[in-house]
């Protein structure tokens, strides 16, 4: 895998490698300098428009509607300032966010875990699709759904998001299929759904769940968390494994089972990847050695 070159990486923080962007300081600091570096690589224009239902005010910007002006507001601030409404939203966005036991795995001491990697990259999600007017939530779970915060986009919403992303520590088992089956109700019209999780879950029943919500018209991403250390077995003597979610433990010589570890666990992948894939759900897998930039990236490119 290569990285941007020094000079890139130095303007463009959400280019850093992830433990470098962890040391810039916590959640909500390392999120705005994702997102900044990010969207300064876009070139991003803003999105508009308006409806019926009214959230909040913000400053007149050349090409507003003067329609939407509060003419009292000017009246008694002397400054311009538009209504905004909340079906200026363009889309309205579940995060479903994996805290499991697996979650909380590293595989080298200085790299960050499955659930620190997810939840800066959930957090800066989430403010990327504030800024642009899509309405954004978040589901958390382990074996059972572990918070519900409904897809909103008034002011304050990303300051609960981190909040509650912030104060996530990790749980017990996995059951996804009961998450996204909240999220039917959370979600009253169609929008997006992004799975983030590690995936180390029952297959059959997630496929089915996220099935549903394709049927339901909804956008389906599924963001596959992995550490590289899982990916590719390293070498080394006998070491003993234990499963943090269901504590068997097994005892085997990498270096005699290293290549069939490797071709199972791109099995695993490309059986995700294909199941995805032929139901119309997008899927990508995100190393946690991956820029937080290019993450970004794959889950907002169409």
């Amino acid at each position: 895998m290569s990285f941007p070159s020094a000079t890139s990486r130095t303007t463009r923080p959400d280019l850093l490698l992830p433990a470098e962007v962890a040391r810039l300081g916590g959640l909500e600091v390392t999120t705005q300098a994702i997102v900044e570096g990010f969207l300064h690589g876009l070139h991003r224009s803003p999105r508009r428009g308006f409806s019926v239902e009214f959230v909040e005010h913000r400053q007149y910007q050349p090409g507003d509607d003067p329609r939407y002006v509060d003419w009292k507001l000017l009246g008694r601030t002397d400054r311009l300032y538009v209504k905004q409404f909340e079906e200026e939203t363009n889309l309205r966005a579940m995060l479903v966010l994996d805290a499991s036991a697996s979650m909380a795995w590293r595989g080298e001491e200085g790299r960050l875990t499955k659930l620190d990697y997810a939840t800066r990259l959930s957090a800066a999600l989430a403010l990327v699709l504030l800024r642009q007017r899509d309405a954004t939530g978040l589901v958390t779970f382990d074996e059972q759904v572990r918070d519900i915060l409904p897809a909103r986009v008034r002011a304050g919403q990303w300051q609960t998001l981190a909040e509650s992303l912030a104060a996530l520590r990790p749980g017990t088992g996995t059951a996804a299929d009961v998450a996204l089956t909240q999220v039917v109700a959370a979600l009253r019209r169609r929008g997006m759904v992004v799975l983030i999780s590690d995936l180390l879950m029952d297959r059959t029943l997630t496929l089915k769940a996220l099935r549903f919500l394709r049927h339901r018209g909804h956008q389906v991403l599924v963001l596959h968390i992995a550490d590289p250390a899982e990916l590719d077995l390293a070498q080394g003597d006998e070491t003993r494994f234990r499963d943090p979610e269901t504590g068997a433990v097994v005892t085997v010589a990498p270096s005699e089972w290293s290549s069939e570890y490797r071709e199972t666990v791109a099995g695993v992948v490309r059986a995700w990847g294909s199941a995805c894939r032929a139901s119309g759900i997008r899927y990508a897998l995100v190393p946690t050695d991956l820029p937080f930039g290019t993450a970004l990236l794959q889950a907002l490119s169409a």
